[in-house]
């Protein structure tokens, strides 16, 4: 009989911590829905910082090292336009871009402003 109260006991000190833990618990659900403790996540950044100069890069004389400062134009894409450009001459339009392979006209309408077709001299 003596066993028997112990267990008891011992399980109704285990409840109570449970208990103690469910309303800790709440309490901080509670908090974080009521905005409490709230965290910034959006961050915006001027485009300054991201590409400090704002001139359009010249598609017939950068380097393929500058078009990779270019949303959306990585290495190997900035390789095929130099060669694209060395094969069939300098570019005459922002839309003859879409000849290259990989240049489609989603990639050129977020390059809008960002690039130009400026006359070699």
């Amino acid at each position: 009989m003596e066993t028997r109260r112990k267990t008891a006991r011992g399980e109704w000190v285990l409840l109570g911590l449970t208990g103690l833990f469910l309303c800790l618990l709440l309490g901080l659900f509670v908090r974080d829905r009521t905005g409490a403790a709230s965290v910034e996540t959006a961050l915006t950044v001027p485009v300054e910082a991201v590409r400090p100069d704002p001139s359009p890069v010249n598609l017939n004389t950068a380097a393929p090292e500058a078009l990779t400062a270019l949303p959306g134009i990585g290495e190997e894409l900035a390789r095929r336009i130099a060669a694209y450009r060395e094969e069939h001459g300098p570019f005459e339009t922002v839309e003859e871009l879409t000849k290259v392979s990989g240049i489609g006209q989603g990639k050129l309408a977020a390059l809008e402003g960002l690039v130009t077709v400026e006359d070699i001299k």
